[in-house]
């Protein structure tokens, strides 16, 4: 009967260390893009993707399925950045000088209609300048904790090639966590003193929870240690019983 609790323990373990997996992407514009829908696709979900136009100035944006709303109350403008697919705001974390620098305040709040847990988006003009030592990025889900999307130490640790062939600080980075699902989205940089542009396409979707392939796993090599040391204490309980 021991054992039976025991190997049941140990599948529970490898079961919670699978469906609990966070991804993130970090790429150029055009491959992130890619490896968002490849993963949401691969997971079976549901993928939706919003390319931003004519967007209004004011202190909500609303879009089909959200509402983008600035964490320091502050005005929402749209405009165009290089080559990215859609118009951009600026979040620059020195916004207004109020004191927001570096901090979850200077970033922008998504609020979705239907629950989500994968969401990607482009950043214009990141890791210029400001790193102090590094400058980064940060998705978070719900109000749980930063999921690091980005750090870069100097310039060309954001720079990806362009359609032309130059370099270019223009990215795409995304988020997934299959722990649950969640309706509110935060993200901001803490490089004091950037520039720094979001918008372009914002992708998100559902997938099942514990669907994502885990990056790492440790589990299953885990689970083999407990299969033979439970093996071995088997073994070992039926020779003192001969």
């Amino acid at each position: 009967m021991k054992l039976a609790i025991l190997a049941a323990a140990a599948g529970l373990l490898l079961t919670t260390s699978v469906n609990a997996t966070i991804i993130t992407v970090f790429d150029s514009i055009p491959s992130g893009s890619a490896s968002f829908d490849n993963t949401v696709q691969a997971a079976g979900g549901d993928l939706y993707t919003d390319v931003w136009t004519s967007i209004s100035s004011g202190t909500t944006l609303v879009r089909p399925g959200y509402t983008v709303t600035r964490n320091n109350g502050g005005y929402i403008y749209g405009n165009s950045y290089g080559s990215m697919s859609g118009q951009t705001i600026d979040i620059s974390p020195d916004y207004n000088g109020n004191g927001s620098t570096g901090t979850i305040v200077s970033g922008v709040t998504f609020l979705f209609d239907e629950a989500i847990n994968s969401f990607g988006f482009e950043v214009g003009d990141w890791a210029t300048c400001c790193f102090g030592p590094t400058t980064d990025l940060y998705i978070s889900f719900d109000d749980g904790a930063p999921i690091l999307v980005a750090s870069a130490g100097q310039e060309s640790d954001g720079m990806f090639p362009g359609a032309n062939g130059y370099d270019v600080f223009e990215i795409f980075v995304a988020a997934f966590d299959d722990s649950a699902s969640f309706s509110k989205v935060q993200f901001w940089g803490n490089g004091s003193g950037e520039y720094l542009v979001i918008g372009g396409q914002i992708k998100y979707g559902l997938v099942d929870i514990g669907s994502l392939p885990p990056e790492t796993v440790p589990a299953p090599a885990s689970f083999a240690l407990i299969s033979l040391g439970l093996l071995g204490l088997g073994l070992r309980r039926r020779k003192q019983q001969k």
